[in-house]
């Protein structure tokens, strides 16, 4: 038992140590992002990203790229506040022209959108778009992908899930193994919520999405 846990970790950690990801994005030619005093994250969207509090953390860490490019951005919170006092509907947000109705509501010049397609045991994609609220016009657009660090957290939770419940188990052998199993199956479901891994894993998805977006001020040079 212990030496399955064992290699199974290896291989865990060996996957997670192979992580890697890549984006690029395209801004819109001779416009003057300087004027974009605020931005509002309306919509973070996805069939596999399930659960406010995961869309939360991903929106946030476009909070603090749109930061270090010196957006201002409100706080998601407030957004999602004045959207359900005017009875704005989350389908609504689906299309470009409905952000950028959203952003009409939130008097901010300019909406962004995060769409995350896939987000599999493995690999993850996003897209994210940044709309001008009068015009529903793309000003920019990035697309990533990157590991999830999915796999790892998974297998790592079942592992460790199955290593307590066969001493949990006690008894004779088959009551270890039963305990294993339910053990297992425990861990491996609390392996599927975001985990640290998986968070630093979005993140550097998220920093090579957002890598090429327009600073809205100048940058200092980088030694």
């Amino acid at each position: 038992m212990r030496a399955v846990c064992a290699s199974v970790l290896l291989v865990a950690l060996a996957a997670a140590g192979c992580a890697s990801s890549h984006g690029e994005s395209y801004a819109a030619t001779g416009y003057d992002f300087s004027n974009l005093d605020k931005v509002a994250i309306v919509e973070v969207t996805g069939r596999a990203i399930y659960g406010e509090a995961a869309k939360n953390q991903i929106a946030n860490m476009f909070v603090m790229e749109l930061m270090k490019k010196g957006y201002t951005v409100v706080e998601r919170s407030q957004v999602k506040t004045i959207l359900k006092e005017q009875e704005f509907q989350a389908s609504d947000l689906t299309s470009d022209q409905g952000a950028a109705k959203a952003g009409q509501i939130l008097n901010v010049p300019a909406v962004l959108t995060i769409d995350i397609p896939k987000y599999g045991n493995e690999k993850m994609s996003m897209l994210a778009k940044l709309i001008d609220v009068q015009s529903a016009a793309i000003l920019w657009i990035g697309s990533g992908e990157g590991s999830t660090g999915k796999t790892a957290a998974t297998v790592l939770g079942a592992v460790g899930g199955a290593a307590l419940g066969a001493v949990l188990g006690g008894g004779d052998t088959g009551d270890r193994v039963t305990g294993g199993v339910i053990g297992g199956v425990v861990g491996g479901v609390a392996g599927n919520m975001l985990s640290p891994d998986q968070a630093k894993q979005v993140r550097k998805v998220v920093a090579k999405v957002a890598e090429s977006l327009p600073p809205r001020i100048a940058q200092p040079v980088k030694k």
